[in-house]
């Protein structure tokens, strides 16, 4: 219970490091791609750093041993806002947080180029794990973590 607690803690920052953080490095870099303006630049390269960061943070929740609600809310809410997107488009762009704001532009932008529909895909995949669902620390011997011993199917066909 409480690593699912945790995951819901870790969702929470996951969410807003990509709503927040890539939000407002995808509104800086588009600023610089219309101004003409070089990504290595002190600017291109924080915005680059940013979602560098956020992708960091992404594959670390993807792999790591804690609960799959840590990706997959954020995931799912991704994908719903996608689907939004498709039934009622001014919906969709009404509910951007800080819409606003530069960092508003980018979530806008990242959700009508399609990149939050396949963050949400690619995010949701360890709830479909069973193995994501069972601490580590509740496995036997054997590896099952059910408490039941298990006969090797060599052993079974010559019974």
């Amino acid at each position: 219970m409480l690593r699912h607690l945790l995951g819901l803690v870790l969702a929470v920052c996951l969410a807003a490091a990509i709503f927040l953080g890539g939000g407002w490095a995808v509104a800086k870099m588009l600023r610089l791609a219309a101004g003409n303006t070089s990504l290595t630049s002190i600017s291109g390269l924080s915005a680059l750093g940013i979602l560098l960061l956020a992708g960091l943070f992404l594959g670390v929740l993807l792999v790591a041993p804690v609960s799959p609600l840590s990706t997959a809310l954020p995931g799912l809410v991704m994908l719903a806002w996608t689907a939004l997107l498709g039934l009622n488009a001014a919906l969709a762009g009404r509910l951007i947080p800080l819409r606003h704001e530069q960092i508003g532009a980018g979530i806008h932008s990242m959700l009508v180029s399609g990149v939050l529909v396949v963050l949400g895909a690619a995010m949701i995949i360890p709830a479909f794990i069973p193995s994501r669902w069972r601490s580590a620390g509740r496995r036997d011997d054997d590896g099952y973590g059910d408490g039941t011993p298990r006969v090797p199917a060599q052993t079974r066909l010559l019974s």
